[in-house]
């Protein structure tokens, strides 16, 4: 006898199954291997990491469709991998020395970065541990990282030949710096926080001595760089002051007025000071007009030696002299609170400081035109589509990217310094200077931003530059999913460069998914208290349950609300299959037969056919919402099947079948069976723990349910007679049933009940059927009538096919009835009184945790649907009385 434990523990079972699969290979790519190769590689997680909500989210959907693919019969391969993460790697080593009283200086830049492999051979794993508790099936013998040998060659090749192209050049470019992390920034590094600040109006008086033009700026600290006033050549305020001059205030410098149609007239007074090295739109109207660069700050945000007597002040403390200096001189005409949007450190939240220093760039534009015209022709097409435009939209815009970061860990960019001057950009360390011969080289101080690596990860993980056997297999792959936060760091740079370097998009389908919110659609963070951590849920509820709840609720385009009470929800429905599955090994005693179907059996019951048609339609369906992308369906098919069609009424409907003896037994039992392991495989994807213990019992499994072929919908399987015949069954019963919740009656109450089906077809179905009636209903005497009256004294029900009727004379004493539900109506009415109160509290509303709140929200609203039913059942019995 097949036997399954009592109560489900999903901890032993995950564990077990982890290891099978993991000392088998059954996670193994294999180039060689028949079937259509479908391949995703895994956004690599930062070393520094550890497991998260948006990491659980994102895997799991990606783990699905790998999964899915495997049991379709696809060459699958789901290439693992992390990334070195430059900045937060660095931060963190940094920090561990700070604690033991050192730095990265004391060290030197060999030891540090020897420092940084050890923290990542030690602590570096910890995300990739916790990947495999999630179930996620990535072929760990492929893993990579970023800076491994291959990758790390691989960058080298790419930055050689854009540089050999003119792609990749040196310059002095107004850049966005951090001066905690002492290192540029791009653009997308950048975020932007609205924050209070303040608006300084600041008169400069034209040399002339009898105008003054005041201009208005929120940091007056960098005016001590200001080369030139801009005018719009069109305001005519100022037509008559081009070519003239003022005097910069405190700093006593004359500086020219230009004209220049960047100036907004509506703006202030229409006069814009320019400060070419710290405001890029500055650095770019002082090209222009070919302005001096006055960098009036040091790398660590202290005010340099062009700041005069601010020299060695941090920027902040220099902004409040400076301040009281213009208020004494008499410059400072007016300050202004404002709210404005302030660029932070995407690692380090330190305000970035607009810099103009030397650094390495891309030119994207040559490059963003081909990746661009592949998302318009549908070589890759992005899922949901309204995200194209947002990608088409920064396309367009594009700025040539800042590759440099003046960090220590990170690929140090190839190029070589000579005390000639020469400079050598080269594959592999040069020995000498192809100029003076000078074996005296330097290399670039300079590392790569994380992102240009991260940019070649769909072919570098598969062995390029070398023409690998995986590359020509699985490139381009199929799928990446991942979060619109990363489509222009990392999405946007995939699609340049592996068009730029293997002529093929790197992925014929991009899936954008939604955020994880909370219950009431915050922003999950620690500050607020309200972050789900993965791993504690999966302790207490089990990983299939999270799975399923995060695949429920991917609906595309809207954030996800996640609850700890949903997971607990879905943990219900392992239990649900668990114990569904017991019940059937225990009815398969004496079942010598197989998971297959028996096709020679041609006088199957009601219930067999129709289950098998629902089945059959729920492969269809199935298969449809897995390839749109729309995993919220694809979970609901599912669960609808298994929970409502399988458990609440197949199952049900074949107990007397497999509680009696002879042939319809045994067919019972075939197809309780081989539906039970078909739903198992169609499962399987989603919650694979459970799945694959359950199917390991039954008999003629084979060695892991990942290697079992997935479903089909087989249009020849399709049986609308009996769909329509079962549903109009199913109707009446749950007419029944609602009548005897509806009324209060004894749940273990034997009925009489009368049906009037609206045609004689469907009195025909139902007399044929009506032992499903008896059974499901418990009906001691039942009648199928066209013609019938409704009884005296019956509660009734109208359906669309049929009306309902059951006699409740001896069933309940309508008196005492109306004083029970009296008594519980005036109860309810208490509790909401005393809830409306606590809830029109203002003070309570403002002070209470959001949770609280919502709580006491859903208990009224509960309440409420309970008081409606209750005042409509007693209208029902006064009726009746």
């Amino acid at each position: 006898m097949i036997e399954l434990d009592k109560k489900y523990d999903p901890h032993a079972v995950e564990e077990k199954w982890n290891r099978f699969w993991l000392d088998n290979g059954f996670f193994r790519a294999d180039e060689t291997r028949d079937g259509k190769p479908y391949s995703i590689v895994i956004p690599p997680p930062n070393i520094t990491g550890s497991l998260h909500i948006g990491h659980a989210f994102n895997n799991t959907l990606q783990d699905i469709l790998v999964r899915w693919k495997r049991m379709q019969g696809h060459n699958t391969l789901w290439q693992p991998g992390t990334d070195h993460a430059g900045i937060a790697t660095q931060n963190v080593v940094e920090r561990q020395l700070r604690a033991e009283g050192a730095d990265r200086e004391s060290l030197g830049r060999e030891a540090f970065v020897e420092r940084v492999w050890k923290w990542r051979e030690e602590s570096g794993g910890t995300i990739e541990h916790q990947l495999k508790k999630l179930g996620c099936s990535l072929d760990w013998e492929r893993n990579r990282f970023t800076m491994d040998d291959g990758l790390s060659r691989a960058v080298r090749e790419v930055f050689v030949t854009l540089y050999e192209e003119g792609l990749i050049y040196k310059g002095d470019y107004i850049i966005n710096w951090c001066p905690r992390c002492r290192t540029a920034l791009s653009d997308l590094e950048v975020e932007h926080e609205d924050r209070k600040g303040h608006l300084y109006h600041i008169q400069y008086p034209l040399m002339d001595g009898n105008t003054v033009l005041t201009i208005a700026t929120t940091r007056p600290e960098t005016m001590l760089g200001d080369t030139a006033v801009a005018v719009n050549p069109e305001d005519e305020r100022y037509r008559n002051l081009k070519g003239q001059h003022v005097v910069l205030p405190v700093v006593n410098r004359e500086i020219p007025i230009i004209e220049d149609s960047y100036v907004d007239v509506e703006f202030g007074s229409g006069a814009l000071k320019v400060t070419p090295a710290h405001d890029p739109n500055d650095f770019e109207i002082g090209r222009r007009h070919n302005l001096e660069v006055i960098n009036v700050m040091n790398p660590d945000g202290s005010m340099n030696e062009n700041a005069g007597s601010y020299k060695g002040m941090d920027r902040n403390a220099c902004r409040k002299a400076l301040v009281e200096e213009l208020t004494e001189q008499g410059s400072l005409v007016k300050t202004e609170e404002i709210e404005h949007s302030v660029g932070l450190c995407y690692r380090c939240r330190t305000v970035v400081e607009p810099y103009v220093s030397k650094q390495w760039f891309v030119k994207a534009k040559p490059l963003a035109e081909p990746a661009m015209e592949a998302v318009r022709s549908g070589a890759t097409k992005i899922v949901p589509k309204f995200w194209e435009n947002t990608y088409f939209e920064w396309m367009e815009n594009i700025r040539d990217w800042c590759i440099s970061r003046q960090i220590w860990w990170g690929h140090q960019i190839p190029a070589w310094y000579c005390e000639c001057g020469e400079m050598t950009v080269a594959r592999e360390a040069p020995s000498s200077c192809p100029k003076c011969g000078s074996e005296k080289l330097e290399q670039e101080s300079d590392v790569l931003d994380t992102w240009f690596s991260s940019a070649l990860w769909p072919f570098s993980t598969l062995g390029w530059p070398e023409e690998t056997a995986s590359l020509k297999r699985y490139y381009p792959t199929s799928v990446l999913c991942t979060g619109f936060d990363i489509l222009f760091f990392w999405v946007a740079r995939m699609m340049m460069m592996g068009l730029k370097f293997r002529g093929e998009v790197p992925f014929k389908t991009v899936y954008i998914h939604a955020l994880i919110r909370d219950a009431e659609g915050q922003k999950m963070s620690k500050t607020k208290g309200n972050v789900i951590d993965p791993l504690a849920v999966m302790k207490e509820y089990g990983t299939d349950a999270l799975r399923f709840t995060l695949a429920a609720f991917a609906a595309q385009g809207r954030d996800i609300k996640l609850s700890e009470e949903r997971i607990s929800g879905y943990r219900n429905f392992c239990n649900k299959l668990w114990n569904a599955s017991r019940f059937a090994f225990m009815n398969l005693q004496d079942y010598d037969g197989t998971c297959e179907l028996d096709a020679a059996k041609t006088d199957r019951t009601l219930a067999d056919r129709w289950i098998l048609s629902r089945f059959n339609e729920c492969c269809r369906a199935l298969d449809e919402a897995l390839e749109n992308f729309k995993f919220d369906q694809a979970a609901s098919v599912i669960y609808k099947f298994i929970w409502n069609e399988f458990c609440d009424w197949y199952i049900e409907l074949s107990k007397s079948r497999l509680f009696a003896e002879g042939p319809e037994k045994r067919g019972t039992q075939n197809v309780l069976v081989h539906v039970l392991e078909s739903s198992l495989r169609m499962l399987h994807p989603i919650m694979p723990f459970i799945t694959e213990e359950i199917w390991k019992q039954l008999p003629g499994s084979g060695e892991t349910i990942m290697r079992a072929p997935f479903p089909k919908y087989d249009e020849s399987r399709r049986d609308l007679d009996a769909e329509r015949e079962m549903a109009r069954v199913m109707d009446a019963v749950t007419g029944v049933r609602n009548i005897r919740g509806e009324m209060n009656i004894n749940p273990g109450a034997k009925l009489t009940v009368l049906i009037k089906p609206e045609t004689p077809e469907i009195v025909a179905t139902l007399k044929k059927h009506s032992a499903y009636l008896t059974e499901l209903a418990k009906v001691e005497e039942l009648t199928i009538d066209a013609d019938a009256a409704k009884p005296e004294a019956s509660a009734s029900t109208v359906l669309e096919e049929m009306e309902v009727f059951v006699p409740l004379a001896g069933l309940m004493d309508f008196g005492e009835e109306k004083k029970r539900v009296e008594k519980e109506l005036k109860k309810i009415e208490k509790d909401l009184i005393v809830l409306d109160k606590k809830l029109s509290n203002q003070d309570f509303v403002k002070k209470a945790p959001p949770q609280v709140i919502e709580k006491d929200r859903e208990k009224r609203q509960v309440l409420s649907e309970k008081q409606s039913k209750l005042l409509l059942h007693f209208k029902k019995i006064e009726a009746l009385d």
